[in-house]
Order: C-alpha cells, then structure tokens, then sequence
C-alpha cells in the first residue's frame, strides 16, 4: 500500500509548474479559443444524443485553431494526468514520461485529424471540478478527460457524440463489509470528487433519503478523483463512489482494493467544447467515426483498459452514437 501512496504522489509531483489562479486557471490559453454562446438543456432527455452530426468542414473554431502561428498552431486540451490508464504518466516510461492513456489516443488522433499533426497539441491538467469552468474560461479548446455527458451540463458546455460507456459503482477495501451500492453502505464514510455525477447522484439520493446515501457521511468532497483513492488507503474514508471504469484502474493500481458490486448507473463519456463550436463537435463526432472505424478505438481499449475492464464488460465496444 505504500508504494501505492508513494505513486499517487509521484503522479502529484508530476504536475505542470503552471499554478492556479483563483477562478481555477491552470494557465494561459492559446489564441484564439472560441468564442460561444450558451445554451440550455431544460428539455433534455437523452443527454448523449444531443450532439450535432459529424461534418468535416471548418467553422470559426476550427479556423481559429488552425490560424495560430508558430508554436502556439497547437491543439489546447483539457485533461488528467493521474487517472491510470486513461491519462497519466508513468514514471517508469519512455519519452520522459509523457502523458499517456485512452483518452490521450483520442487526443492525438483529433489533433492529426484538424492540425495534420498529432503532436500538435498543448496539454493542460485540469482538475475534475474545473473541467467546465475552463471550457467557459477560453482556456481550453476542448476537455477529454473521462467527463460524463449529463443534461445539467449541457446548461454549461456542449459535447461530442458519446466514446465511452461506463456506470458509477462502489471501490471499498476487499476486506470491507460493503457489497456495492447498497444497504451495506449505510453510515460509511464515503469520498467522491467535486464536479463529479457521482457527487451528483450521493447528493441527489441523500436529499431523496434513499438508501445507501441517506444514512451515509457523503462530505468528503475532493478536487481530483485520485484523492478518493489516497483517502481510502488511508483509512480516512470507507468507500469511494465514481465511475466504474477509473475505478477498475484503481484497483489496479492497490491490490487491497476492489470493485464492489455492479455499476448502478449508465453515462457515456465525450468530448467537451464551448458552447457555440458546433462546428468542433462537428468534427469530432467525423473523428469519432473514423476512429472506431478503422479500429483504432479498439486497439487503445485493447491497450489499456482490457487488463482491467475485460472482453465482456459493457465497456469493451464504443456506443453507438445518435445526433440531434
């Protein structure tokens, strides 16, 4: 466990010097990030399925990402660097260990796809509660850092078409009483990351008095989801709540650690945009498309996630996307 501990923090230390201001920066954006226009969501029913069709043609966004000079002609996208297998860096890998991971496939091919090269792309770290606040900043062109598409954030940010599918589930100590989402998980202590939908479902379920959440501690609320992590190892928490998919990688990472019960909810991850660039989810459902097509969604799955989520899991073949 203390090698686990040891590199949580070694994930932590990898952090870009940048240093966040106080509405959430976690640096300057590049030029020329779209601008857009709200929209809301108050009759949404299936959030995924609101995505535009895909398209391969070039609007104001894409335009503007296209017209930076020198090297700031980069791609700026928001992501983690800490989540095992979906976007961190590995201390012991190659290329001064780069970020790596599904969703930073994704985000290479996106950049090839619109810049011709998929390296051309400036990383920037971004904590789980501010995902949408540097969408709506200007900071980041797009957020690709396993973000559920939910009806409420639609009110805040537009999404590609779904890349993901996965559920929120329960990751307790194997030698835990609790069985999954459930009366086991009455009065535990129980972690989830700010910004989260499964901080939205705790929440919900607590002001509904359902079972497990009305009964339970739900006030540990963190930044970064990893922090769940660090807090149950240190016996801090009981129990963490979030997606069933990071929590798989977790329990990859601590042996003591495991998955309890099945997922209890169905959300689709996507690729965040400004409100208004259309013509950016546009491509990216095109990409999306193309990706899955010729195989490589299945390839970057068989890379990094069969290990942990398996060949029969929900999660193993890329949702069918339907548009709006």
């Amino acid at each position: 466990m203390a090698a686990v501990c040891a590199l949580a923090v070694a994930f932590a230390l990898l952090l870009p010097l940048t240093q966040s201001s106080g509405d959430g920066s976690t640096g300057t954006g590049g030029q020329g990030v779209a601008e857009g226009i709200q929209a809301k969501a108050e009759d949404c029913v299936n959030a995924q399925d609101q995505s535009p069709p895909p398209s391969d043609l070039d609007g104001k966004t894409i335009e503007a990402i296209k017209a930076r000079k020198g090297e700031d002609r980069k791609l700026i996208v928001g992501v983690d660097q800490n989540s095992y297998r979906w976007g961190y860096r590995d201390p012991n890998g190659g290329r001064a260990a780069e970020l790596e991971g599904f969703d930073i496939d994704l985000v290479h091919r996106i950049a090839k796809d619109i810049l011709g090269d998929e390296d051309a792309v400036q990383f920037k770290a971004i904590p789980t509660n501010q995902r949408i606040p540097a969408i709506k900043a200007g900071r980041v062109d797009m957020i690709v850092r396993t973000m559920t598409i939910s009806c409420a954030r639609l009110n805040d940010v537009a999404f590609s078409a779904p890349y993901f599918l996965t559920g929120q589930q329960v990751l307790a100590p194997k030698s835990s009483t609790i069985k999954g989402y459930d009366k086991t998980l009455a009065g535990k202590r129980i972690c989830s990351a700010k910004g989260s939908t499964a901080l939205e479902k705790l929440e919900a379920d607590q002001a509904a008095k359902k079972v497990p959440a009305a009964s339970a501690d739900i006030s540990t609320k963190v930044p970064n989801q990893l922090d769940c992590l660090v807090r149950l190892q240190l016996g801090l928490v009981d129990a963490v709540v979030t997606d069933g998919a990071l929590a798989a990688s977790q329990a990859a990472q601590d042996p003591t650690v495991e998955l309890k019960g099945a997922t209890f909810t169905k959300e689709y991850y996507g690729v965040a945009v400004k409100q208004g660039a259309t013509d950016l989810a546009a491509r990216v459902n095109r990409i999306l498309e193309q990706y899955i097509a010729d195989g490589s969604w299945q390839k970057s799955y068989n890379k990094w996630l069969l290990p942990t989520l398996g060949s029969d899991s929900q999660s193993a073949d890329p949702p069918k996307p339907r548009y709006k």
